[in-house]
């Protein structure tokens, strides 16, 4: 085999071990000659958008959100007293998005009942979307963080009653 050819029997042997493996890449090299292969799974979890087209929908947002400025003045007291008030704090480190695509209905607003389980807001972690669920059944009292906001883990994200 020659550094320029490529034998297309080795490609379709790599794709089959590839694919019966369940692997998402391969790569062989032979002599001067390199192959790489990869292939993507699906994902179970939907991604509901992308962060830069999210940002692009953020200006027009922000003024809609009278009440957006007040839990940021509310959210020192309540990391100081999270057991007591009931704050739900991110498993995760990325971003905060308070509704599933740009434009849409965020997912929870205060004074909400919520039930355990119910998602709250998605956090962005590497490029993935996970949702965060409500630990417990009640009253959305605080939403303490704002829409594109990065977050560090145990940081209080909301307060249920």
């Amino acid at each position: 085999m020659s550094d320029k050819s490529l034998d297309p029997d080795l490609v379709r042997e790599l794709a089959a071990i590839l694919k019966e493996s369940d692997l998402t890449e391969i790569e062989v090299e032979r002599d001067a000659l390199r192959i790489r292969l990869t292939r993507q799974i699906e994902q179970a979890a939907p991604v509901y958008y992308q962060q830069p087209q999210y940002q692009s929908a953020l200006a027009p947002q922000m003024p809609q959100s009278s009440s957006a400025p007040a839990p940021q003045q509310n959210a020192v007291p309540a990391a100081q007293a999270q057991p007591s008030e009931g704050a739900v704090s991110s498993p995760m480190v990325g971003t905060v998005y308070h509704a599933p695509s740009p434009g849409s209905k965020n997912f929870v607003e205060i004074g909400q009942s919520v039930k355990e389980g119910d998602t709250l807001c998605i956090i962005e972690a590497m490029k993935t979307m996970n949702n965060i669920p409500s630990p417990r059944s009640g009253t959305v009292r605080q939403i303490l963080v704002e829409n594109a906001q990065p977050v560090e883990f145990g940081e209080p994200l909301f307060v249920i009653d």
